[in-house]
């Protein structure tokens, strides 16, 4: 097959018919799911798609299984594009996509996001264009298994970027936004543990002026009105949190009398 779309799952009955039938115009479609407690296997079978499923690892490793049963005997694709369950592909980006992986040279393929949060679509703030790297070729291709999230491919071979954006219905509610950050959080704080990083006193405050500033002005947040100010000033608190949290848990683990 020539092009193929994945998809992976956990519990997306909500989604998962509308997102397959953004992506028709592909040969195939594939849904990688992790044991969905929901209707969604179901709903994805009779919409048309190929299903497998495998336990839950993280981002890297189910993008990897996707990549795998790509270039397995039962699709031999020769690109693979990845769109969430929360995502739409438009007929416009679907024409770019059949144009370029019909005449270019490169094996990867770089797709800008109109992020919808809480109703509004983003103008900036890191929202826009949000540069995903989604369509690949799968013997091109490869995603490191110890990065759990923010996941990013290992490409050989040059890469472009397509003009077209996905559609991407991103936080519907701030419950749904606070509860994935909150994950975030913690993987990030992990990371900065793994590398060593011992966060000053006032670091945590220092931080989260940076990436209000970040957001706001260097990444255009302010294209966004009230909506930038809030979404900054949110995610600027998470960054804060991000190392409060880094200093108390080296406090704990910290000899008495060391100092951090």
């Amino acid at each position: 097959m020539e092009l193929i779309a994945a998809i992976l799952t956990r519990d997306e009955e909500r989604h998962i018919q509308a997102c397959i039938e953004s992506v028709r115009w592909t040969d195939a479609v594939l849904v990688v799911d992790s044991f969905s407690s929901d209707n969604t296997v179901a709903l994805a079978q009779a919409a048309g798609a190929v299903v497998i499923q495998h336990p839950w690892e993280n981002y890297s490793v189910q993008r990897n299984v996707a990549l795998e049963k790509a270039r397995s005997e039962t699709f031999a694709a020769q690109w693979l594009f990845f769109i969430d369950a929360d995502e739409r592909a438009t007929p416009e980006l679907a024409g770019e996509i059949r144009q370029v992986i019909a005449s270019g040279t490169e094996t990867g393929w770089w797709v800008p996001r109109h992020n919808y949060i809480l109703g509004h679509r983003m103008r900036g703030a890191g929202w826009w264009p949000d540069y995903q790297l989604r369509l690949l070729r799968p013997d091109c291709a490869g995603y490191d298994a110890q990065r759990a999230v923010h996941e990013e491919a290992n490409l050989e071979g040059a890469s472009g970027y397509l003009q077209q954006p996905l559609i991407h219905y991103n936080y519907e509610t701030l419950a749904q936004f606070h509860a994935k950050q909150r994950r975030y959080t913690d993987y990030d704080v992990g990371i900065l543990l793994q590398k060593g990083i011992t966060p000053h006193v006032y670091t945590p405050y220092l931080q989260a002026v940076r990436h209000f500033w970040w957001r706001f002005i260097t990444l255009n947040g302010w294209r966004d009105g009230l909506h930038g100010i809030r979404l900054s000033a949110l995610m600027a608190t998470y960054e804060m949190r991000k190392y409060r949290k880094l200093r108390a848990m080296i406090s704990r683990h910290s000899e008495p009398g060391e100092r951090t």
